[in-house]
């Protein structure tokens, strides 16, 4: 539910916070006062388009901060962790609107983009009026209502995830079947290259190593007799290492009466046979590389020749061989073993087109019972609504030929407003004040299954009064028993019978200057006041006010 509206610079709102609660929160006040501004303000917080216009004047940018408290298993904190956002524990949506028409979105104060905060708000509230039924315009809001109502979500699941499995099997299937028109027409080139290619048995990085291996020889050849010298001086017959290693043990000897003497030179010494031995092991090393069989080098030298010469032939470098020899290979197998492969992913694609098909059909049946219990509840809603002569029909159509995740049906809401008169889809046949009427109806029928958290009715008691407007009011309380309800209403009916009334005025700041918007709680005597305002306009009369303490006590009757 909303918990807190914060306002700063929109319009003619400077400053503004509206804590709200549970049930129903009407919001009244004399036309001009500001109820379009507030509203538009909460749109743009939810995701709402932007607009320049909406910043207040001299301000540099305006600011709308809408919190919300949700469950843990709430869909919005899906989008949240589809989104790598953080759960704080509260919603806290945040909508910067800059004076040259840039805006900034945040969720929880992590910025994110405008689209984010779009499906998070649009999880959160729903907006409707006379001229806004956004939550009703997608036919595709029409099936998840249905299915909420009818408790089939989890068959719907169910459904997605043989569409998942029938897609699968049939990407397979195909892929295979392309795979094997392809290997058949190219077969004999196949068969050869594939031949070809095993008997060459490249290596990933055969080349390289070759190449290393043929430079290094060739080049060893060149320095083999000054390494050999070098060698010879280092550690053979004319080495220095033993003469200083005899040198060493007699200073040793002699140390024993002048360490001081003779340590550093006997360190220094040790420190110059060891550099000595490591130079001589390291000459062995390269003698021993320069040392190569010339029949070796032919070998290295043929082998290089033929890599090169099958890259050359198939376009594919020296270190590709191995990757392409075995694609032709698995070519190769797939033009002997592909017809039986190909019956079982047949079979496959077969049993899971059946398996969806069934749970598809199943789920279609279910929808046609559950609309026509949907049909029967929202119309018993109808008559004291003034709309006794309408009939709401629940449309069901079912293409077996136009599969999809969610089956084969596509639902719409359709009515007719008179007898004798051609129904058709609810958005284009109902007027205005029906549209909200049907709409109301609808959500008391839904109001704990596939509605929002937050309900806003903006005025959709316009252009009625008496008994209808009663009506509405009666079904908003009852609505708001089970999620919450804010409703911009000019009926006393309606008003009377909310858990919070706010009223919304417009005060002369600057000796009359300027203007600002102000949303002020009603205790019990302000709220009579202005439900008597309400049925008597300008001047108050005491008839008025009676009249407002029985629908105030009507209410809670």
């Amino acid at each position: 539910m909303l918990a807190r509206l914060s306002i700063r610079d929109i319009v003619l709102i400077e400053r503004l916070d509206i804590e709200f609660a549970t049930g129903l929160a009407v919001l009244t006040g004399e036309t001009g006062a500001g109820k379009s501004i507030l509203l538009d303000a909460f749109a743009l917080a939810l995701g709402g388009r932007g607009d320049a216009g909406l910043v207040r004047h001299g301000a540099e940018q305006g600011q709308v901060t809408a919190v919300f408290d949700i469950p843990k298993n709430h869909p919005a904190m899906k989008i949240l962790a589809e989104n790598g956002l953080d759960d704080t524990g509260e919603m806290i949506l945040r909508r910067v609107q800059l004076a040259d028409g840039r805006t900034r979105a945040f969720i929880n104060d992590q910025a994110i983009s405008v689209q984010t905060l779009k499906a998070v708000g649009a999880a959160l509230v729903e907006i409707h009026g006379q001229h806004d039924e956004r939550a009703l315009v997608d036919a595709a809001t029409h099936r998840r209502l249905l299915d909420a109502f009818a408790g089939l979500e989890k068959d719907v699941a169910a459904v997605e995830t043989l569409w998942d499995a029938r897609r699968t099997a049939n990407t397979a299937l195909e892929e295979h079947r392309a795979g094997m028109e392809r290997a058949a027409r190219e077969a004999d080139y196949l068969r050869h290259a594939s031949a070809e290619l095993k008997q060459l048995a490249p290596r990933d990085g055969e080349e390289t190593s070759l190449a290393n291996r043929r430079t290094t020889m060739m080049q060893g050849e060149k320095i083999a007799s000054d390494l050999r010298e070098a060698q010879e001086a280092v550690g053979g017959n004319h080495s220095p290492v033993a003469a200083l290693s005899a040198a060493v043990r007699r200073l040793e000897r002699r140390g024993v009466n002048s360490p001081a003497l003779v340590e550093p030179a006997v360190k220094a010494i040790d420190a110059a046979i060891n550099a000595l031995e490591e130079a001589d092991q390291h000459l062995q090393a390269a003698l021993a590389a320069t040392d190569f069989d010339p029949a070796e080098l032919e070998r290295i030298e043929e082998r290089l020749f033929a890599l090169r010469a099958a890259s050359r032939k198939y376009s594919t470098p020296v270190d590709g061989l191995a990757a392409l020899a075995a694609k032709y290979a698995a070519d190769v197998v797939m033009i002997d073993a592909g017809a039986s492969q190909l019956k079982k992913l047949e079979q496959a694609a077969i049993e899971a087109d059946s398996r969806y098909a069934a749970a598809a059909k199943k789920l279609s049946l279910a929808r046609q019972k559950s609309a026509e219990k949907l049909n029967k509840a929202v119309n018993a809603e109808l008559a004291p609504l003034k709309l006794e002569r309408a009939k709401f029909m629940t449309q069901v159509a079912t293409d077996e030929t136009a599969p999809g995740p969610q089956g084969f049906d596509r639902v719409e809401f359709w009515v007719q407003t008179n007898p004798g008169t051609k129904p058709g889809p609810m958005m284009k046949v109902a007027s205005g004040g029906e549209l909200s009427r049907f709409l109301l109806a609808l959500k008391v029928v839904l109001s704990d299954r596939g509605s929002a958290p937050t309900l806003v009715f903006d005025e959709i008691d316009t252009g009625v009064g008496g008994a209808v407007a009663d009506a509405i009011g009666s079904r908003l309380a009852r609505l708001a028993g089970k999620v919450q309800v804010m409703a911009v209403t000019h009926a006393p009916q309606v008003a009377a019978r909310a858990d919070q009334h706010l009223l919304i005025s417009k005060d002369a700041l600057d000796k009359g200057k300027r203007v600002a918007t102000r949303v002020n709680a009603l205790a019990a005597d302000h709220r009579r006041e202005e439900i008597a305002r309400m049925l008597a306009g300008a001047e108050i009369t005491a008839e008025a006010r009676a009249a407002a303490d029985r629908l105030l006590k009507a209410a809670t009757a």
